[in-house]
């Protein structure tokens, strides 16, 4: 005997679709809170003007100088020298303002994620109820594929900066929250239990004692969420966001590989050089074993 209906196909009673309610539920948030909407991209493309002017302004040899220094006094002299050789490449692919573009909204990224995710931090180590409510969406924002990001962010904000900036944000964020919140919960209780002993106020524990003893965390945090901000700027792109990414981009709707390499070549040097900064500079604070 024969069914009518293949054993592969999923019944039709048991389907149920959630995109409706979805669309119902952003129309209600454009309709409830679309002034503080507006006021946040302000702020945002405010931020990122200054911040790319400023960039922009700056000598691109002046540029160079600083990164060599830097790398010379966290790392060594040839890890300087090599960091220098290779924003000189940058150059001269005729990338160096495109690789300002980019630096713009990594930067604007992390600094949004730092003043969000550090307090968020915080809570959690203090609030088993909030680490309970937040855990559960760190994990979804973490395995969420990051160009669903992109969706909300065109129907917030439009195309452009803004939403670019919105999306590596909401990608970005989960590490420096997981990592302040571990770094502070790590902190000995003997210590908090010394400083109590002491007169110490909560605020006293939290800034002298805890956040002091959690800052190699919180660094490696903004490393993370540093490296994973700039993972985004291709898929930023895609909203309108110039720079690097943007390149990649074209290059690979006009199936131009040399100038695809040479604008993924500039993203990996971005790349390199952020991490091993922020590396050395999370190192400083390293507490000796």
């Amino acid at each position: 005997m024969q069914l009518d209906i293949p054993m592969t196909d999923f019944p039709e009673f048991l389907q149920f679709h959630v995109n409706t309610y979805v669309e119902v539920f952003v129309d209600w948030i454009n309709a409830v809170l679309g002034g503080p909407i507006h006021s946040i991209s302000s702020l945002v493309l405010w931020l990122m003007i200054y911040v790319e002017k400023f960039l922009l302004w700056l000598p691109w040899w002046l540029i160079i100088i600083v990164v060599f220094l830097a790398g010379w006094r966290r790392l060594s002299f040839y890890s300087g020298l090599a960091f220098a050789l290779m924003l000189v490449c940058v150059g001269a692919f005729g990338y160096w303002e495109l690789m300002i573009y980019t630096l713009a909204i990594v930067l604007a990224s992390v600094v949004i994620s730092l003043i969000v995710g550090i307090p968020i931090g915080i809570l959690m180590a203090y609030s088993p109820f909030a680490q309970t409510v937040v855990k559960p969406i760190l994990d979804f924002m973490q395995t969420m594929p990051s160009m669903v990001y992109l969706i909300p962010a065109m129907i917030f904000f439009g195309m452009g900066k803004v939403p670019a900036v919105f999306a590596t944000t909401v990608y970005a964020i989960p590490p420096v929250i997981r990592l302040t919140d571990l770094g502070i919960r790590q902190v000995s209780n003997e210590m908090v239990e010394a400083a109590t002993s002491f007169g110490s106020s909560s605020w006293d524990i939290l800034t002298k004692v805890q956040l002091p003893q959690a800052l190699p965390a919180i660094m490696t945090g903004i490393n993370q969420t540093t490296m994973m901000a700039l993972s985004m700027v291709v898929i930023a792109s895609m909203v309108g966001a110039k720079g690097l990414g943007m390149e990649v981009l074209i290059s690979m709707n006009r199936i131009d590989v040399g100038r695809g390499f040479e604008a993924g070549l500039g993203i990996v040097i971005m790349a390199v050089i952020i991490d091993r900064l922020s590396q050395g500079l999370a190192q400083r604070y390293k507490i000796p074993d």
